[in-house]
C-alpha cells in the first residue's frame, strides 16, 4: 500500500475515535450533576433532527412544502410508527416503505 493511503488512513482514524474517546474516558470517573445528564439525552435527538429536516423540508435553497414533496409525506407514518414504537427497526422499515409506494403513486 501506498504511504499516502496509510497515513490517511491514520488521519482518519484519529479525527473519528479521539473526539468519540476523550469525552468517554475523561467522563467515566467523573459523576454528572443531574441537570447535565437531562440535557445530554437531548443531544441524540439535536443532532438526528438537524440532519433530517434539511432533507425532508427543503429542494434546492427553498422550503419545499407540498403534496409533491415525496420526503415530506413519507415522514408522517414514520414519525407516527416512531413515536408509537419507540424502536428503531421499525420507523426505518415504514420509511422505506412510505417512500417507494408514495413515489410511484406520485410519478
Amino acid at each position: 500500500m501506498e504511504t499516502k493511503f496509510l497515513i490517511s488512513l491514520a488521519g482518519m482514524f484519529l479525527v473519528t475515535y479521539v473526539p468519540r474517546f476523550i469525552p468517554a474516558f475523561g467522563l467515566s470517573k467523573v459523576e454528572l450533576p443531574d441537570i447535565i445528564k437531562s440535557y445530554l439525552e437531548y443531544i441524540p435527538v439535536a443532532v438526528l433532527s438537524a440532519l433530517l429536516f434539511p432533507t425532508i423540508l427543503m429542494k434546492g435553497n427553498h422550503l419545499f412544502i407540498s403534496y409533491k414533496n415525496i420526503f415530506l409525506i413519507a415522514s408522517i407514518p414514520t414519525v407516527l410508527v416512531a413515536y408509537k414504537s419507540r424502536k428503531l427497526f421499525s420507523p426505518v422499515i415504514v420509511g422505506i416503505i412510505s417512500y417507494i409506494l408514495i413515489s410511484l403513486v406520485i410519478n
